[in-house]
């Protein structure tokens, strides 16, 4: 106080902690930090971040924040960092570049794990093989390995590119490389997880932000949300949804529904707290404003019929529906799907069939915009709208050779089945080196016998209790469940067993 009252032309907005740069910002307001890309990490947040990144490598430096040298040297990790981290990133979701504090006593054991001997010390590495995890310069065999040649930033993009085998450069620009444009690639798709999170996360914040919880809709989402209980891909979402889920009465009163209010609903994550990221990996467009979001959804939408047995097809198809009818903002894009939905006069007894009918409304639909986005030339031109799965990527579901494009495609609708089976489940999980999306679901897709009669191996929520009997239909007797017992809240305190969701 008595630095600020012999001084009045400083001001002081913020109180002063030891530290802390809010008196510097205050001293002088015009003179705005740099942002800073690489995350730093600490003792407490160390694995959690590394665990939960998409990223297949990870860059951790170990510095001090009173090293000359680190603090010259920041700039240039910096500009790398800025590359791979961040929703502005050029190429996000590659590489995780953090930053650890050795000077701080809380990384003291934190910097000795991992043997740093001198400032700054750069380690590279699969992102899980640091969680939990140690080095030792004497180890010959370990996959985290030293970066001893990269004081510029330059030798270190370098020295990545050598190890991934790539070829990213400083004047990258957001969008412009390292685009999906490998169609034959299966493997692409396993990368997708993370952009069904996105939009899984993104769809709920759509919902909230829009008020569009009202007493007509409730039930249907209520009915979409158990579906993504037992069906989703990710582990996290599954557990973020169930946690709402069991709340969900609770959260939205009926005075609050009619009002459109989001209330205590807001603070729920239901994909975890990471989650929206701000960008897209196989998701990705050319341009900001393609692909993204809508992809997302429909990747979400695909990998969820693959999962549900012939009892849950009908449920499952009527939900989607439901859910797009009365949550898809985009009016034209929603009447086009319910239309679609309304055509259909037969219930869904086999899951084929409705994994069938997902896939050939897809194509429909890019039918219709190939003509639409030609024509007003808003197409992506590096992923224009096509008929899918294109044919180098499954040549067997092409039932003969196309000479005239023109002409239908015959498609071999048992070898189309199998590929989005494979696809969306087996390939989208399974491929994914994250030991946290385990697929669930084991689908033999060299027997059709199997494929039509999928293996459950499902995981359900001990907390919640969901009492699924695997040999019946999961999802109906789920949604009887948990609406009979919403109403005694008599469970609420074992939400903390989520962990084996």
């Amino acid at each position: 106080n008595e630095v600020a009252s012999s001084s009045p032309a400083i001001s002081v907005s913020a109180p002063i902690r030891v530290g802390s740069r809010s008196i510097l910002r205050s001293i002088d307001k015009n003179k705005e930090e740099k942002e800073d890309y690489a995350v730093e990490l600490n003792a407490t947040n160390f694995d959690s971040v590394l665990k939960e990144t998409p990223a297949a490598h990870a860059v951790v430096e170990f510095f001090a924040h009173w090293c000359p040298a680190c603090r010259n040297y920041k700039p240039q990790y910096e500009t790398i960092a800025k590359i791979f981290n961040g929703a502005d990133a050029v190429h996000p979701g590659m590489i995780l570049l953090t930053r650890v504090d050795c000077a701080l006593k809380i990384n003291t054991n934190l910097c000795d794990k991992f043997s740093v001997g001198h400032y700054p010390t750069l380690l590279w590495g699969p992102p899980s093989k640091f969680v939990s995890g140690s080095w030792d310069p004497k180890q010959e065999k370990s996959e985290i390995r030293s970066i001893e040649d990269a004081r510029t930033a330059d030798l270190l993009l370098n020295w990545i590119n050598k190890q991934m085998n790539s070829s990213y450069r400083l004047e990258d620009r957001k969008y412009e490389n390292d685009l999906q444009k490998n169609a034959s690639d299966i493997g692409q798709i396993a990368r997708a997880v993370y952009d069904i999170e996105e939009a899984t996360t993104t769809a709920f914040g759509i919902i909230l932000d829009h008020k569009m919880i009202k007493s007509e809709t409730k039930a249907s989402l209520v009915k979409f949300f158990q579906l993504l209980v037992v069906h989703h891909p990710s582990r996290r979402c599954r557990k973020g949804t169930a946690e709402l889920l069991v709340d969900f009465d609770n959260l939205l009163a009926n005075k609050e529904i009619d009002s459109g209010e989001r209330g205590e609903i807001r603070n729920y994550q239901i994909c975890g707290k990471d989650v929206p990221r701000g960008y897209w990996m196989f998701c990705r467009g050319s341009k900001n404003e393609t692909r993204g979001f809508s992809c997302g959804l429909w990747v979400l939408l695909h990998s969820l019929s693959v999962r549900v047995d012939d009892g849950e097809s009908q449920l499952a198809f009527t939900t989607i529906c439901d859910f797009i009818h009365n949550f898809f903002i985009c009016e034209e894009c929603r009447q086009h799907f319910y239309t679609m939905c309304s055509s259909v006069s037969t219930p869904f007894n086999k899951s084929r069939d409705f994994v069938l009918w997902l896939w050939q409304a897809h194509n429909k639909v890019n039918e219709r915009l190939m003509k639409v986005e030609a024509s007003l030339e808003t197409d992506d031109p590096l992923f224009p709208k096509i008929t899918w799965p294109p044919q180098q990527l499954c040549p067997s579901c092409y039932g003969t050779v196309r000479v005239d494009e023109s002409r239908p495609i015959e498609w071999d609708l048992d070898e189309v089945h199998k590929f989005l089976m494979n696809y969306y489940g087996k390939a989208l999980v399974n491929l994914n080196k994250d030991k946290e999306f385990t697929v669930e679901r084991l689908v033999n897709l060299n027997d059709d016998a199997a494929s039509s009669a999928s293996v459950n191996a499902l995981v359900v929520p001990v907390g919640a209790a969901l009492a699924i009997a695997v040999a019946s239909c999961a999802f109906g007797a789920l949604a009887c469940y948990w609406r009979q017992h919403q109403k005694s809240r008599k469970y609420k305190h074992h939400l903390h067993s989520f962990k084996n969701i």
